[in-house]
């Protein structure tokens, strides 16, 4: 399957943090056809070697998880009170379609009391988390027998192309940039590059970037880029805090970012004509590359983002060509940084 028919397999599977086995399979399958070794660790993480010139290592990740749902209780009518999985912000949820994975895959709807049936003050305030639930349609009997306390929740959306190469749809966070790396990888099979590369899909991080830490832990790499995504510019976000569909990655500069993988990206990109933006990125941010930088004695990480509006919706939204010239920085820098750059890397 070509990027664009990956990004919508991808983003309508299903994959809780934890539970993650679906777009797993699915990135594995895709890598396999591509790299030299594909495998999953005991946490779940796909990894897949292409080898170069040995030149050294280098790490690239995204995660494959989604924020989701769980089931907490259900009541004596049969609808289903849940808990979140990850950030969810529980605003997004009045009238979502979802599934619920039980024994079988059950549609339902969440619902919440209507303005209409509200207090006057009760209209002018964002829904509590225990208003909420879901109706499957079902009898309570009905419902306990198929579905128990613990099972998971999903957003049930459809990827819709909107114009030019612009796509809505969940879970792109962060599963849009595991297309990047795909990206990279196919472009890495028609390139004799110098580093090994070490592509990984990473778990679990919407609940802690777990996946990373271990994967980081168990690579070992010289090197490392976390791909994770950033705020598309729209109304209401402030100009410093959002950047332009299909104006490229945005290169991060800050903490979780080792000067001299800064600047040869720039380098890079400005010699291959790649467009990107810069972002000013001072504080801790959830993203796989905090706990990269910190495994084993310390690497040397970097953070490449993709614009995308509307975050931890179910109409996230995207350019694919912002993917596309994300993947050919990538394995342009495979290609050009070498056993010098690396050696160097420890001096300031």
């Amino acid at each position: 399957m070509d990027l664009a028919e990956l990004l919508i397999a991808l983003s309508e599977s299903s994959g809780v943090s934890g539970y993650e086995n679906m777009p797993a399979d699915l990135i594995a399958k895709t890598w396999l056809g591509y790299a030299d070794e594909v495998k999953k660790d005991a946490l779940g993480n796909v990894i897949a070697l292409k080898k170069g010139k040995g030149h050294g290592k280098l790490l690239l990740a995204a995660h494959m998880d989604e924020i989701g749902l769980m089931v907490k209780k259900i009541d004596d009518k049969g609808f289903i009170r849940f808990a979140t999985v990850g950030g969810f912000d529980y605003r997004t949820l009045v009238a979502q379609e979802v599934t619920v994975h039980g024994k079988e895959k059950l549609r339902g709807v969440v619902g919440a009391k209507p303005p209409h049936l509200q207090a006057a003050n009760e209209q002018k305030k964002a829904y509590l988390e225990e208003e909420f639930y879901i109706d499957v349609g079902f009898s309570s009997d009905k419902v306990r027998e198929m579905v128990k306390i613990g099972d998971l929740i999903t957003i049930n959306r459809s990827v819709q192309k909107l114009n030019g190469q612009r796509y809505a749809g969940k879970s792109f966070d962060d599963r849009a940039c595991v297309v990047m790396l795909t990206a990279c990888l196919q472009r890495l099979t028609q390139l004799n590059h110098n580093l090994d590369v070490y592509l990984v899909a990473t778990v679990q991080e919407e609940v802690g970037t777990r996946g990373a830490a271990v994967a980081a832990f168990g690579i070992d790499p010289d090197l490392a880029i976390a791909v994770d995504v950033c705020h598309g510019e729209f109304p209401g976000v402030r100009a410093d805090r959002g950047f332009g569909l299909g104006k490229g990655v945005v290169i991060s500069m800050g903490p979780d970012t080792h000067p001299k993988i800064l600047t040869k990206l720039k380098e890079i990109a400005d010699e291959a004509k790649i467009s990107y933006q810069l972002e000013a990125s001072t504080s801790a941010g959830g993203t796989d590359a905090w706990s990269i930088q910190v495994a084993r004695e310390g690497i040397a990480c970097s953070l490449l983002s993709l614009p995308l509006r509307y975050m931890h919706t179910s109409v996230e939204t995207l350019d694919l060509q912002d993917i596309k010239e994300g993947g050919r920085l990538l394995s342009e820098f495979a290609l050009k940084a070498d056993r010098q750059f690396v050696e160097g890397l420890p001096c300031f």
